[in-house]
């Protein structure tokens, strides 16, 4: 059997197929996972953003989802992201669509249809409601600011970085 590359070459050609094979392995090591994505009442969501590579997932797949919501709380360095956030999304007529669901982590995205929406996030005890509207191909976001002292005994939070 003859071969059509010179016997020098067929090191160099191991080589780099040998460092193709490593660098494909190394960089599925640290690829990021998405976080699941939920249903309820017919609405598409998913929520996560704990740790960095989660957190710039989310906010990368955020602007193809309808509906994007931060949460956060105020302290004294600047903000606390905050998870375990109970988020309550209402439409038009006041029936929830999302219902008391939870958080994975300081973002949540939903696939809303076009309309408008009040959203409630709880934390602790504390609840803060908006007002969204969503139209039509575009991204529609709410950020949720707790103060300071926020009681967040049962919340997870991890410094904004």
């Amino acid at each position: 059997m003859t071969s059509r590359f010179p016997s020098r070459t067929r090191p160099l050609a191991a080589a780099m197929l040998f460092g193709a094979v490593l660098l494909g392995a190394l960089s599925s090591a640290h690829a990021t996972v998405n976080p699941p994505i939920y249903m309820t009442h017919g609405v598409e969501y998913m929520s996560g953003g704990i740790g960095s590579d989660e957190a710039q997932l989310m906010e990368t797949v955020s602007p193809r989802w309808p509906a994007t919501f931060e949460f956060a709380v105020k302290d004294h360095k600047g903000a606390d992201f905050a998870a375990n956030v109970h988020v309550t999304v209402r439409d038009g007529s006041g029936t929830a669509l999302l219902d008391n669901v939870v958080s994975g982590g300081p973002f949540m995205v939903a696939r809303l249809d076009p309309g408008n929406y009040e959203v409630e996030a709880r934390l602790g005890s504390q609840v803060l409601k908006q007002p969204l509207h969503v139209l039509p191909g575009a991204a529609a976001k709410a950020t949720f600011v707790w103060p300071a002292g926020t009681d967040m005994a049962s919340a997870g939070t991890r410094a904004v970085q």
